[in-house]
């Protein structure tokens, strides 16, 4: 009776956490959980030790989907340990709604008004049937995880045999998850898929498992409605909502530019010696990478300064919202520039394609961008200074931070440099930057207490500009 108490007592204590707890609970218990796990003997190659810190950044990196490493996955981790990271990664990928409404609907079985605020934002403000939401998750995961598998098999299997299989799987997960580890160390360690900067079909499966994973859920879901209504009745014309149009036409045209200007940077720099069209995959490949996964085809220690800015850039703005990347997401950063043409334009709402954005959702995607910049440029210089005796360019201390901010996980190549405390400060990064922006989000919308909301005040002018 004492026992059946003590638990329920415990389960009621979980009934009463907060979405948001929930998501940064669940996301730590993993990461601890993978660092246990990634110390033991068992994980590492020829049973080496392993410093807790490098395996909590090891475990961090995994579950934010981010692929910053240490080392070279191959070379430090055995089979067991590549199978911990790949783990890691696949929970972390499936994404805060799925922890969140998972661990919800386990221990309440119905989701309250409340608690369906995380949903909500993921879903375009709509109401959802929170078990479809998962479910529809699981299965397009599964689904194209096993594509990338199949298409990775037909080169990695008539080339390595049964362990073909393996880098097949791992592979695939990483890339849909936007994650960044490779397994190919025994070929280049720390070379990543160099050497397959002329296979189109590896780098382009991989550029487009990418792309996949980063547009999120709600444009995959409001695209299969579209077909669906479009097969019950063939004289409809369906139409995306307006978050699908952003996000579809907002990541071609960052696909687009960033390809073109990785060319021009690059042409006669990592790019000299290849052919036109390999050096059109590569760009391709590096625009498509860039602002979610961890992978590379050209040395990025070796690039311009100009393209490392370009490559920063596309990191800090991201993937989509409810996609398995990071950044500030694409939406975001097309309403602040909306919003910056409204102002210019005289107008007194932010306009996108003829639709009043509400101003909650502008003030949200500035405070957003302003926390993201502000984390960047204070642990840039924390870093700094910790790291001042290494000479190491501020470029690529910028490069590093926003990478483990935007959960994307390319380096120029500092990571292995860095001393203890630099690698805490990049694992909180990471962590932050995978559910530190959603979680204010949402604590934004929580109920709070009386406030500036329940009073009448008085409105004044402040002079800006």
């Amino acid at each position: 009776m004492l026992m059946k108490f003590r638990l329920a007592a415990r389960l009621k204590s979980l009934k009463d956490i907060s979405p948001v707890r929930l998501i940064v609970s669940s996301f730590l218990i993993i990461i601890i959980l993978g660092t246990c796990l990634l110390c033991m003997p068992i994980s590492l190659r020829d049973m080496e030790q392993v410093s807790v810190i490098d395996a909590m950044f090891t475990a961090t990196s995994a579950t934010c989907v981010t692929g910053l490493t240490v080392f070279d996955t191959y070379t430090k981790w055995s089979g067991f340990g590549q199978l911990v990271i790949i783990l890691l990664i696949q929970l972390g990928g499936l994404g805060i709604i799925s922890f969140t409404t998972g661990f919800t609907m386990i221990f309440r079985k119905k989701l309250g008004l409340r608690d369906m605020q995380i949903a909500k934002e993921h879903t375009n403000g709509s109401v959802i049937d929170t078990p479809k939401l998962i479910k529809t998750i699981l299965i397009w995961t599964t689904a194209c995880e096993a594509l990338g598998t199949l298409i990775f098999a037909i080169r990695f299997v008539p080339k390595y045999g049964i362990r073909g299989i393996w880098i097949s799987v791992f592979t695939a997960i990483s890339a849909y998850c936007n994650a960044g580890f490779d397994i190919m160390g025994f070929e280049n360690p720390g070379g990543n898929f160099i050497d397959y900067a002329g296979d189109p079909l590896v780098s382009l499966t991989i550029a487009f498992l990418v792309i996949i994973g980063g547009l999120g859920f709600i444009v995959v879901g409001d695209i299969y409605s579209c077909i669906m209504k479009k097969k019950e009745d063939r004289k409809l014309r369906p139409k995306l909502n307006l978050h699908s149009t952003i996000v579809i036409y907002t990541s071609l045209a960052l696909l687009i530019v960033g390809t073109i200007l990785f060319m021009v940077f690059e042409y006669d720099n990592t790019l000299r010696g290849m052919n036109f069209f390999k050096k059109l995959n590569v760009s391709f490949f590096q625009s498509a990478v860039a602002r979610t996964a961890g992978f590379f085809t050209v040395p990025i220690s070796m690039e311009r300064k100009v393209t490392k800015i370009l490559t920063i850039i596309l990191m800090f703005i991201g993937a989509s919202p409810s996609s398995t990347g990071g950044g500030i997401k694409t939406t975001t950063f097309v309403v602040i520039l909306a919003t910056v043409y409204s102002v210019i334009k005289g107008y007194d709402d932010t306009i996108i394609a003829r639709h009043k954005v509400e101003k909650a959702t502008v003030y949200k995607a500035f405070t957003l961008t302003l926390m993201a910049f502000l984390l960047v440029s204070i642990f840039t210089t924390a870093i700094s200074v910790i790291q001042m005796q290494d000479n190491i360019p501020i470029i690529d201390i910028v490069f590093e931070t926003v990478s483990a901010f935007g959960t994307v996980g390319i380096t120029s190549g500092i990571t292995g440099k860095l001393v203890d405390v630099s690698k805490l400060l990049i694992i909180i990064l990471m962590f932050i930057g995978r559910v530190g922006p959603i979680s204010f989000v949402i604590a934004a919308t929580l109920k709070r207490g009386r406030g500036c909301n329940d009073k009448i005040l008085p409105s004044s002018r402040i002079v800006v500009g």
